[in-house]
C-alpha cells in the first residue's frame, strides 16, 4: 500500500521558523496533488498551503507571505516551510495526497499520521 510519513514538528518560539516534510512510499505510480492541512486543539481541520505535481501553488489567507510549500516530485516528498511563526499556528499538521497506484491502476486519497507543531514561548 501507500503512506505518508511526515516530519519536522517540534517547539519553536514566536517568530522562528520550522520546515516540515511528508515523503510517500509504497506502490506508487505517481504522486499529484500534496496537501497540507492542520487541526488546532478544539477547532476543524483546515487546508494550509497545497501544491500540484506541475508546481502550481495554494495557500490559507493566514500562512501567506510566511509559509511556502514545495515538491520533489524524484523523492514523491512535499516540504512546507514555515517562517514568522505566531502561537495561533499551534496545531497538528497532517500531509494529504493523491497518489495513483499500480497493480490495479487507482488512484488513493492519502493521509499522513500527523506532526505536532507547538509556537511558544
Amino acid at each position: 500500500q501507500v503512506q505518508l510519513v511526515e516530519s519536522g514538528g517540534g517547539l519553536v518560539q514566536p517568530g522562528g521558523s520550522l520546515r516540515l516534510s511528508c515523503a510517500a512510499s509504497g506502490s506508487i505510480f505517481s504522486v499529484n496533488d500534496m496537501t497540507w492541512y492542520r487541526q488546532a486543539p478544539g477547532k476543524q481541520r483546515e487546508l494550509v498551503a497545497g501544491i500540484t505535481r506541475g508546481g502550481s501553488t495554494n495557500y490559507a489567507d493566514s500562512v501567506k507571505g510566511r509559509f511556502t510549500i514545495s515538491r520533489d516530485n524524484a523523492k514523491n516528498t512535499v516540504y512546507l516551510q514555515m517562517n514568522s511563526l505566531k502561537p495561533e499556528d499551534t496545531a497538528v499538521y497532517y500531509c494529504n495526497a493523491d497518489v495513483l497506484v499500480v497493480f490495479p491502476l487507482r488512484t488513493l486519497n492519502v493521509w499522513g499520521q500527523g506532526t505536532l507543531v507547538t509556537v511558544s514561548s
